[in-house]
């Protein structure tokens, strides 16, 4: 039977919906985030989605989708166990045949020491600068150090805000061998951005674990 309307897609690590308010044009929306104060964002933002309050890792809803992804969050995964189960959540909510998208983001063996990323953006009479510099403490470990550095004027007022974030890092070929042990089919495609091309594992379900 031919299907009608829009597949339905699950966003692992959905945060505040920004990405979400482009994919709910074409496809029937659920987010899955372990923060409320994203969720309640998220909501809302895209008031006709679904939001969930769970773990990536562990998240079980009871359903399967035409499609399933992990973007930024997947970052925050900082052993090979976390992707595992990430690999693990996405595989038993597709349908057979569905597919699984994720960003290979930072890798071991092309990590740049202390990049510094720099924007602007101005709305009305606030202004922001945002500054976004990437350090590994320790590249013989899984991790690196994201710290993201906001100067924002509003009224001619400065306030400075900083965050730091502890993400992980792991070899493609890591990457590619859970995907596999997980049961997905595997394509290799790219995504290229300011020079820079980055590795999307294009994953089909293709039986049950």
């Amino acid at each position: 039977m031919r299907r009608t309307g829009p597949g339905a897609l699950l966003h692992l690590g959905c945060g505040g919906g920004h990405l979400d308010l482009w994919l709910k044009r074409r496809f029937a929306l659920t987010g899955v985030d372990l923060s409320e104060a994203m969720l309640t964002l998220a909501r809302r933002l895209n008031p006709e989605a679904t939001y969930i309050s769970g773990d990536m890792r562990t998240v079980r809803l009871g359903r399967t989708f035409d499609a399933v992804i992990a973007h930024d969050a997947i970052n925050y995964m900082l052993t090979p166990n976390d992707l595992r189960a990430v690999f693990e959540t996405a595989y038993v909510h597709l349908r057979p045949g569905g597919t699984f998208l994720t960003l290979v983001e930072r890798r071991s063996g092309h990590f740049l020491q202390n990049r510094t990323d720099c924007s602007v953006h101005a709305a009305g009479d606030t202004g922001i600068v945002f500054i976004q510099n990437e350090y590994d403490p320790d590249p013989s470990d899984s991790t690196y150090e994201a710290t993201f550095l906001c100067l924002i004027r509003r009224d001619r007022e400065l306030e400075i805000v900083s965050d730091r974030h502890v993400c992980g890092i792991f070899p493609l070929s890591l990457w590619l061998d859970l995907l596999t042990e997980a049961g997905f089919s595997v394509s290799v495609e790219e995504y290229a951005n300011g020079g820079e091309r980055y590795p999307i594992p294009v994953c089909i379900k293709g039986r049950v674990i």
